[in-house]
Order: structure tokens, then C-alpha cells, then sequence
């Protein structure tokens, strides 16, 4: 790769080299011609008689004679791939110094455990469809409800089990306490963008997640997004009849992911973390009717607003380009 300030491209060092060696020009008058040094127009002349490349050449040594070897190297990455181990673990084991360790570990493109997937150890393939609707992810993530008055996490468990008595309309379980249930976050995210829509209801049927899905379609149909695909679980929701149906309605490919591998849903899984530590625990909620209608308006501040490192910093709705208003 060629510095910032090289004086010649390979192109024009073809052009030099053919000026001095077909052409009889004066090394001299060349190199004043290209403005550089005299030896460096003649280095690329010598080069240009032998029948070399005009690219630069590799700065690494012909021979590394403390180079760690091969099978060192092939013991390091199979322990940190199998054992999760650190540069110093590695590099007692394998009698290295912990820097040549890190050092191998970064060369292999494993300097962090989170590039690793923890319960294979395989490498993380990332990946990220070229267009705002190629894929879309969904899920189900649930809740706890709050009591009126607040929960355990705020107010602790003595005051959270007070309120729980003192909510109207919860049933008793057999130890005389209410079960305040669970809400469901239905969430739709765009793979390219990764903007989201999501829904809360009460459960988690079939009927209710074909809902969510005809909304967020037609929901991101209003910003300029059609829809391609749609990849899930394998939920009893996603693998329905109705599910089908509703994606051959809506022109959409359905997908699953494997069996026992959520990695595969990783965008939409890793929102929902997102989703607990900004909306459903960020604050005290004085019941569970708060908190549901504060979570349109963290949706709009996590599409519109809030950096995210896949879009380089940029909020999700940046990578939308049709949306309604953009360009008047």
C-alpha cells in the first residue's frame, strides 16, 4: 500500500522506468521531470530492465529466525478456542510470554472472548443484509408486571410484596400472594438498519404475533421499507399455520433459526438487553400502566436518536433514506 506522500504511483514508475530504458532519456532529466531523487528513478529503471513489478515490495524479512512456531501457535488458539483461557494462562502453558501470546491471539483474530462464541467456541460470523427490509427479526421477550406503587427492585422485596397484596385484580396464588404475571414484548428489527417496532401484550399466541407482524409491515411500508423476509424462532407462534399464512399474505419469506441457537436471532436478542437495562428496569415505575406507555417513546429515542455502533455512531433511522419529509 502506497504512503500518503509517494512520490510515484506504480503507474508512473512504469513510465519513468520506460522514459530512461526505451525511450534513452537522462536519469537525470527524468527524475527532474517526475520530481524525485535520481536513485529512485534509476531503482525503478533496474527494476523495469529485469522484468520486476512496479508495486512495492513486502517489508517482511526473508527469514525470522525467533518466530514462534508453527505448532505453538496451532496450541494457543485450540486452548483459547476450547478453555476460554487469557494471555497469561496461555502463556505459561504453551512457555511463551504473555505478550507473544496476545500477540498470536490478535494475529488470529481472537483478542477478545466476545469474538468467540461462548457455547461452541466457534469464531462469531457476523453478518448484515445490504437494504433496509432484506430481513427482519422478530421475538418475544416477557416482563414481570409492576404493582401500583412500585416493585421489589425499587422499593425492596418487604414494600414490593405490600404492593403486590394491595393491587386490585390479580389472582391468589396458593400461598396467598398475587401473581402479577408477565407482559410480552412482541419486537420487530430491521437487520440493516436496525431500527425496531415493538408491541406489549399478554401473551404470546400465534394470533397476537401474526398481529405484530401485518402492524410493523405496514408500519415500515409508511417509511419507505418493503419487507422480504422475516426470520424467528422456533417458537409454537412462528411455526404455526397461521404464522405461514400470514407471510404469504404480506409477500414475505419466512425463516427459522437452528434449534437451540439463538445466536442466529442475535440482533433482536441482543435489543432486548438493550430494552431491560433502557426501558423495562431504568427507572421507578409506579405501576405497570407507566411503564407501558413509556415505551413508544424509548422506541422513537432508540430509532431516532440514541448512537448505535453498527450504523458508526449514527442512530438507526439514519440508514433509512425514503422516509416521508427527508429531502422538502
Amino acid at each position: 500500500m502506497l504512503h500518503t506522500n509517494a512520490a510515484l504511483t506504480p503507474r508512473h514508475r512504469l513510465k519513468a522506468a520506460k522514459l530512461v530504458v526505451d525511450d534513452g532519456y537522462p536519469i537525470s532529466e527524468v527524475a527532474a521531470r517526475f520530481q524525485c531523487s535520481w536513485p529512485t528513478v534509476k531503482r525503478w529503471a533496474d527494476r523495469y530492465r529485469a522484468g520486476e513489478s512496479m508495486a512495492d515490495r513486502s517489508s517482511r524479512p526473508h527469514t525470522s529466525p525467533t518466530k514462534t512456531p508453527k505448532k505453538v501457535v496451532q496450541r494457543i488458539v485450540s486452548l483459547r478456542l476450547r478453555k476460554r483461557l487469557g494471555p497469561l494462562q496461555l502463556g505459561v502453558l504453551c512457555g511463551v510470554a504473555p505478550s507473544t501470546a496476545h500477540q498470536i491471539l490478535r494475529r488470529c483474530r481472537l483478542g477478545r472472548l466476545s469474538y468467540t462464541d461462548r457455547a461452541t467456541g466457534e469464531t462469531v460470523r457476523r453478518y448484515e443484509h445490504d437494504a433496509p427490509g432484506d430481513l427482519l427479526h422478530v421475538d418475544v421477550t416477557k416482563f414481570g408486571q409492576i404493582p401500583d406503587g412500585g416493585g421489589w427492585r425499587f422499593v425492596g422485596r418487604q414494600q414490593g410484596d405490600r404492593h403486590r397484596a394491595a393491587t386490585p385484580g390479580k389472582p391468589k396464588s396458593a400461598h396467598r400472594n398475587p401473581k402479577m404475571g408477565h407482559c410480552f414484548v412482541h419486537t420487530v428489527i430491521d437487520d440493516h438498519s436496525r431500527v425496531a417496532y415493538a408491541e406489549i401484550h399478554d401473551d404470546e399466541k400465534a394470533v397476537t404475533a401474526a398481529g405484530v407482524l401485518q402492524r410493523a409491515t405496514a408500519w415500515f411500508a409508511d417509511r419507505g421499507i418493503t419487507v422480504a423476509r422475516v426470520i424467528s424462532d422456533n417458537g409454537s407462534a412462528y411455526r404455526s399455520r397461521l404464522w405461514a399464512q400470514t407471510c404469504g399474505k404480506l409477500g414475505i419469506t419466512p425463516k427459522w433459526t437452528r434449534p437451540y441457537r439463538p445466536q442466529t436471532n442475535g440482533k433482536v436478542e441482543r435489543f432486548h438487553r438493550t430494552m431491560a437495562d433502557g426501558w423495562a428496569y431504568a427507572k421507578h415505575y409506579l405501576s405497570e400502566q407507566e411503564r407501558r406507555n413509556a415505551l413508544g417513546r424509548w422506541i422513537h429515542d432508540s430509532n431516532h436518536h440514541r448512537p448505535h455502533s453498527a450504523c458508526g455512531g449514527q442512530p438507526p433511522v439514519s440508514r433509512l433514506t425514503n422516509l416521508p419529509g427527508q429531502y422538502s
